[in-house]
């Protein structure tokens, strides 16, 4: 007798996980829309070239664009730029590092353990009451060689309150700071023996004698401990300078307009990454405090509002800030305003790529779903 079996397997349909090797010729078989669906997510995969300039896609290269490079801006641009900022295709600082001459940019990362800061005057010939023996010009050359990031470490054996490679009496300001900005530890030179306050910098700003001799310029260093470790290891993460007449750009209650400002701005601190790392960024960074802090008297919408939230009229992207803030003190070089136009057009390329991401990721579902 001759039993005659049925194969099931040839009825598992070209979605089932198994159809690939048990078809194995018919599974490299693609209908149109297949085809047409492979190549649209190889081109969405595919690694496009980047301009080593402004680190965008060839295809939105910047470079061009600008029409002066390297304005000659008379205030310096000091950017505190959050380390996740840094590759974000809205970020506008590259549009600055292009445009103007005297930028320096720092990369700054959140404390997810601790870190420690380290102040010292400008000159060791400056003593701590802040008499004067540096100009300007000095104080600029000194930034340019100490915005760097070195790779010094420091030991369990280092002695407290200092840096490796750094002398105790140099140091005028000391502190160790926790996540979110907890102050676990301070001291400074103007401290009074009896001082047994919980550690603020607030304190130092009440000492005129602090006031004189930071305002003539400080250089501040900081050190991450990356992760509890035996040897308690710490990796430097930057040091700047902050010359004379320097001001940081922030919006707090301290904050004031240009014509309250009783000095010659000459270098301008400016904190870059979102609204809520910029505010982390400050908190994380007390030594900011010590700074007068100027606030934007601007009643515009951000260019950003159309692809990126802004809490409000008058919360301004990075180069935003730094144009309309070098207008206010008085330094307006040739071309400055071009430097909008550019983050403008910049804005609009973000807005063209999402809408094409949509529309291409729309094609590719109505597609799946007919196949």
């Amino acid at each position: 007798m001759v039993v005659q079996t049925r194969s099931r397997i040839g009825s598992i349909s070209g979605s089932h996980p198994f159809y690939s090797i048990l078809n194995p010729l018919r599974s490299q078989i693609h209908s149109p829309s297949q085809t047409l669906t492979l190549q649209m997510a190889a081109k969405i995969n595919a690694k496009r070239p980047i301009c080593p300039s402004c680190s965008k896609p060839a295809r939105t290269c910047l470079c061009s664009r600008i029409p002066i490079r390297g304005l000659e801006n008379k205030v310096g641009i000091t950017i505190l730029q959050h380390s996740l900022e840094r590759k974000h295709p809205l970020n506008s600082t590259r549009i600055a590092t292009l445009g103007l001459k005297n930028v320096a940019v720092a990369s700054v990362s959140d404390v997810n353990f601790e870190a420690q800061l380290v102040i010292r005057l400008l000159e060791s010939g400056l003593d701590r009451n802040g008499s004067e023996n540096l100009d300007f010009e000095q104080g600029l050359g000194y930034r340019e060689t100490l915005m760097g990031v070195n790779s010094k470490k420091k030991t369990k054996g280092d002695p407290i309150g200092t840096i490796a490679g750094e002398k105790e009496e140099d140091c005028v300001v000391t502190a160790t700071i926790g996540k979110y900005g907890l102050i676990d530890s301070l001291t400074h030179v103007w401290m009074s023996q009896t001082d047994s306050q919980k550690p603020n910098f607030d304190h130092i700003l009440s000492s005129p004698q602090a006031l004189d001799a930071l305002a003539k310029g400080f250089v501040v260093k900081r050190l991450q401990k990356r992760q509890a470790s035996e040897e308690e290891e710490e990796e430097d993460e930057f040091e700047i300078v902050v010359p004379p007449g320097s001001v940081l750009l922030f919006p707090s209650e301290r904050s004031v307009g240009v014509g309250e400002i009783d000095f010659e701005v000459k270098n301008l601190i400016v904190l870059d990454g979102t609204w809520a790392k910029a505010k982390r960024m400050y908190n994380e960074n007390p030594w900011l405090k010590l700074l007068p802090h100027l606030k934007l008297e601007v009643e515009k919408m951000s260019l950003y509002s159309e692809v990126r939230k802004q809490p409000k009229i008058g919360y301004l992207s990075t180069i935003e800030s730094i144009v309309y803030s070098l207008k206010a003190v008085g330094d307006n070089p040739e071309g400055l305003e071009g430097l909008l136009h550019v983050f403008e057009s910049m804005v609009g390329d973000q807005r063209e790529c999402k809408d094409e991401r949509l529309r291409t990721a729309s094609l590719i579902s109505t597609v799946y779903c007919e196949v």
